[in-house]
C-alpha cells in the first residue's frame, strides 16, 4: 500500500522523512501565485528578502548565495570555490553525508585525508588532534541525518584552528539550520551549505551557500554554473547569474518572514518533538543509532527479526512515509523526522503511530 492510497480516517498522507518534509503553509501560498519573471522588480524584491533572511538565519556578516540546485550543489560550490586543486582537507567520515563531503572534495582534485569513525558516532576534538597535518581545510557535517547524530561543530572548529589557524572550516548545515542552534562567524566557521527541502520547509530545488567575510576574501573561483564570484557580483542587487528557481525563492522569503521572529521557539519545538519520539522508542525497546541525537532525525536500529520492508509497510498502512538506512546502515535502521511543518500534537500522534506500527507480531 502506498501512503497516497485512500486510507480510512485519513484526509491526507504524512511525510515523516528528513527531506523533503511537510511544507509550510506560507510556502504553499507563495508557490500558488503566478509565475514571476526573474528579472522583474517583484522578483528582485523577494530575492533580496530571502537573501537577507537567510543571512540572519546563518548569523553571518558575510553573504548567503541562493543557488538553483539541491543542498549538494551548495556543498559542491563551496569546495570548488574555496579550495584549489591539490589543497589538503581533513574529512571526518561517520555517515552517508560526511562521506559525500569526501567524494565532492576528491572529485574537485583535493587531497582528502579521511578520518574514519563508526557510523552513529560523533566527531570529537581528540579525533582531529590525531590527524597529521598540515591542512588547508576541515569539512564537517553538523547534523548527520543518515544516522541522526549531531556534531559540536563549534568546538571542532576551535580545535582545528588552534592547530591550523589559516585553515577554512566548511560545514554541511543542511539538516541543522532552522532545527538546531547555528552561527557562522560566532562559532568560528567559514562557510556552510543548506537546502530548501529541510528545516525551512520548502520544496527541493534551492541550495544556500553561506560565506563569512573571511571566506569571501579567500575565494578561488572556478567552474561556470557554480562560480560563486559570478554570483557575488549580482546577488546583492536581487538577481542571480543564471535563471533561478524564482518561485522557490519567493517561498523561501515567505517562510522566513514568519519563521525568523520565532526561531528560538521553533528550534525548541523541534528538540521537544525529537525527545518524544526517542522516548517512545525506548518504551518499545528500540535501540537508537546516534551517540548524540540531532533534533532533525530520529534513527533506530530495526528490532531483531524485523525487516525494514515490514516497518515501512506498517507506517504506509497508516498513511505515513518513512525512510530506511543508507550505505552501511541500509537494511539495519529506520528513520523518522518531524523537521517539516509540524507541532507537538503531530509528535504525540506519530508516537502513537510508532506504538501501533511496531506491533509486528
Amino acid at each position: 500500500m502506498q501512503p497516497n492510497d485512500k486510507i480510512p480516517g485519513m484526509y491526507r498522507p504524512r511525510l515523516l522523512t528528513p527531506g523533503p518534509v511537510e511544507l509550510h503553509p506560507r510556502a504553499l501560498e507563495a508557490l500558488a501565485r503566478p509565475q514571476l519573471h526573474h528579472r522583474s522588480d517583484a522578483a528582485r524584491q523577494v530575492f533580496l528578502q530571502a537573501k537577507t533572511g537567510l543571512e540572519a538565519a546563518f548569523k553571518t556578516q558575510g553573504q548567503v548565495l541562493l543557488l538553483t540546485g539541491s543542498g549538494t550543489a551548495a556543498m559542491d560550490a563551496l569546495v570548488q570555490n574555496l579550495f584549489a586543486p591539490g589543497a589538503r582537507v581533513l574529512v571526518p567520515v561517520h555517515g552517508n553525508f560526511s562521506e559525500r563531503w569526501a567524494k565532492i572534495a576528491q572529485q574537485a582534485g583535493l587531497e582528502v585525508v579521511r578520518l574514519e569513525l563508526e557510523w552513529g558516532r560523533v566527531v570529537r576534538p581528540e579525533h582531529l588532534e590525531s590527524a597529521q597535518g598540515p591542512f588547508d581545510g576541515l569539512l564537517l557535517t553538523h547534523s548527520e541525518s543518515s544516522t541522526g547524530a549531531l556534531n559540536d561543530v563549534r568546538t571542532l572548529a576551535q580545535a582545528f584552528k588552534a592547530r591550523f589557524p589559516e585553515g577554512l572550516v566548511v560545514v554541511d548545515a543542511i539538516t541543522s539550520l532552522f532545527v538546531s542552534e547555528f552561527e557562522l562567524e560566532g562559532w568560528g566557521l567559514d562557510a556552510a551549505a543548506c537546502g530548501s527541502q529541510k528545516g525551512i520547509m520548502c520544496p527541493p530545488g534551492l541550495g544556500y551557500a553561506a560565506l563569512s567575510p573571511r571566506a569571501i576574501e579567500r575565494l578561488k573561483p572556478r567552474g561556470f554554473y557554480l562560480n560563486l564570484a559570478s554570483e557575488l557580483k549580482v546577488q546583492s542587487t536581487g538577481e542571480s547569474a543564471w535563471t533561478p528557481a524564482i518561485n522557490l525563492v519567493a517561498a523561501t522569503a515567505a517562510v522566513l518572514a514568519e519563521l525568523l521572529p520565532r526561531l528560538p521557539e521553533h528550534i525548541a519545538l523541534k528538540q521537544q518533538q525529537n525527545e518524544i519520539l526517542y522516548a517512545t522508542g525506548q518504551e518499545l525497546g528500540l535501540k537508537p543509532v546516534p551517540e548524540v541525537k540531532s533534533p532533525a532525525t530520529t534513527c533506530f536500529y530495526l528490532p531483531e527479526g524485523v525487516s525494514y520492508a515490514q516497518v515501512k509497510e506498517a507506517f504506509a498502512a497508516r498513511g505515513a512515509t518513512i525512510i530506511g538506512g543508507q550505505g552501511q546502515l541500509k537494511g539495519r535502521v529506520f528513520r523518522l523526522s518531524l523537521m517539516g511543518y509540524s507541532d507537538l500534537y503531530d509528535a504525540y500522534a506519530v508516537a502513537q503511530m510508532m506504538r501501533e506500527a511496531l506491533r509486528l507480531d
